[in-house]
This record gives C-alpha cells, structure tokens and sequence, in this order.
C-alpha cells in the first residue's frame, strides 16, 4: 500500500541502513508519519522486524553494508527510492595511534565509508529516476573535530564527509540532492558498541550530561529531507547543550542566574 502525505500527495520510498535501533530506528519512524513507504535494512533482522511492525506498509530486510553481496541483493529488492538515509557505521575502541588496531579501524572503514559507498551506488539509478532524489548521510561533529582516541573513527568520518561532499559534486545538474547531518553526543548503543557491550563504561560518556536521543536527530533529517526540491541542506550540525565541540562538554547543571 502506498503511503501519501499529509495532503494525500504519495512522496515515494525511503531507504534507512542501521534501522535496527536509535537514530536509524527513529528516522524509520519519523519519515514513515511524514507519508514515505519506509524500508528498513540492518544485520540484526529480528530487532528489524520489531522496527517496521510498528510502521505501516514498511518492510525490513537483511542489510550488512559491509559485505558486497548482502549490499547488491538488498538494493536489488528495493525497485525504486526517493530518499536514501546512510546511517549504518559506528565506532570501535579508544586506542591511541600507536597501539590501533588495524582491525578495528579496517572495520570502521568498512562500515562508514565503504558501506556508505555501496549503499549510494546501488541506489544512485533509482534516486536519479525519481526526479527528486536526496541521499542523507549521517556522518559526526567527529569528522572535523578530531580527539585523542578516536583517530580510526575521525578519520572514517572525515573520510565519509569527502565522500558526501564529492558526490554533491558530482551529482550537480541532477535531480538528487545530497546532506550530511553530523551529530554530537547522541545517546543510543553507539558507545555500548564502541565498548563491546561494557554497559558502565557507556554510560560514564554522557555522565553528567543531558545528550541527544535518537528521535532528535531524527527530527532534524526528517526537516531536511522535507524541505522544496529546490533546497538543499547541505550540512546540519546537531549537539546537545552542554556540549562546545567534541572535546569541549560541561558536565553538570546549566547556570540558569
């Protein structure tokens, strides 16, 4: 069944990698109610599942953004697309430059650069045809705000926000537009994951601090994906705040005096 805005008018399909939980989770959601037939991918299918039950006409498939073939055969069941949100990626470990894991990082890359190449690339025909095609690429305030233990993750980062900017570049003249929305602290399973499920140690980064939830972020790509064709928000910067820069958080009570 199609869904259909507001108006009735049917705004088409919108593709959301890293659906299974927080910020892809709630862009799920979000652009859903603003009238777009959804279709969620992420490698944890069951949580999928329980993601697009709740959204009408939305359909979850099995996405690992970081395997070629898992890539071709998602894009290959999803015949036409006029929004793709490149939210799959995360970080890995704190470990300085001298002691990284090559493992760790060839994983991050893997997973936000590489994974957001594919995804566009497999997409790009579908978006083009559309006639209003816009790619969403959820990158972070890590991409150009580099901190001492995060050099894999900055530099994937940095290196997807090249991408992005380079594919606006390249797409110039064509009915796509392209957006990076870089998010600040954002509380989800982001540093669950980067601390291989240390569940104490995630909570101590956002202590004393309130940060952004998913539905916030959420709420700001479902503002830039909404806006006339003839916009293009090219980059959007969401913090919390109590939080100057990615090294600079004021942990506590905001004077209020």
């Amino acid at each position: 069944m199609s869904s259909k805005g507001r108006e009735g008018t049917m705004l088409g399909t919108a593709v959301v990698t890293g659906a299974s939980s927080g910020i892809g989770a709630a862009t799920a959601r979000g652009l859903a109610a603003a009238g777009f037939e959804v279709v969620l991918g992420a490698r944890r299918l069951d949580r999928l599942e329980a993601v697009a039950a709740g959204l009408p006409g939305a359909r979850a498939l099995p996405l690992d953004v970081t395997d070629a073939s898992s890539v071709e055969s998602f894009c290959g069941q999803v015949p036409s697309c006029r929004v793709l949100v490149n939210n799959a990626g995360g970080a890995l470990g704190l470990e300085p430059i001298a002691e990284a894991d090559e493992e760790k990082w060839r994983e991050m890359w893997e997973s936000n650069v590489l994974g957001t190449l594919r995804m566009t690339r497999g997409l790009l025909g579908e978006l083009i045809a559309s006639g209003d095609g816009l790619v969403v690429n959820v990158c972070s305030v890590a991409a150009f705000e580099p901190y001492p233990g995060g050099a894999g993750y900055n530099t994937a980062k940095a290196a997807e926000r090249a991408l992005t900017d380079v594919l606006r570049m390249e797409l110039l003249g064509r009915p796509v537009r392209v957006t990076e929305i870089d998010p600040g602290m954002v509380e989800t399973e982001f540093s669950l994951v980067r601390f291989k499920g240390d569940a104490l140690r995630a909570a101590n980064v956002y202590q004393g601090v309130e940060p952004l939830t998913g539905a916030d972020v959420a709420e700001a790509i479902g503002w830039a994906v909404t806006r006339p064709a003839h916009v293009n928000v090219d980059e959007l910067v969401i913090r919390p705040i109590q939080q100057a820069n990615a090294f600079t958080v004021h942990r506590g009570s905001l004077e209020r005096h």
